[in-house]
């Protein structure tokens, strides 16, 4: 029940739209505009602090030893 009434609206919309006729008839202008200039708002920034340093370190790398599975291989 809703889709007809929607395809007869969306028709005669459509036909509507179609059906006119449009003509200009006077130009179009720009507004005139005055600009001046402007100032930036101003920051007082505190940077956080960072150290950075280099370092040498040993770290101890565990062995794994891997062994495939017998039998079922997918």
């Amino acid at each position: 029940m809703r889709q007809p009434k929607l395809l007869f609206v969306t028709a005669l919309a459509t036909a509507l739209v179609a059906g006119c006729k449009v003509d200009r008839t006077r130009e179009g202008e720009l507004p005139e505009v005055d600009v001046r200039g402007g100032q930036l708002p101003k920051f007082d920034i505190d940077p956080a602090r960072v150290d950075v340093r280099m370092d040498t370190q040993t770290i101890v790398v565990p062995k794994v030893e891997v062994t495939p599975r017998q039998g079922n291989n997918p």
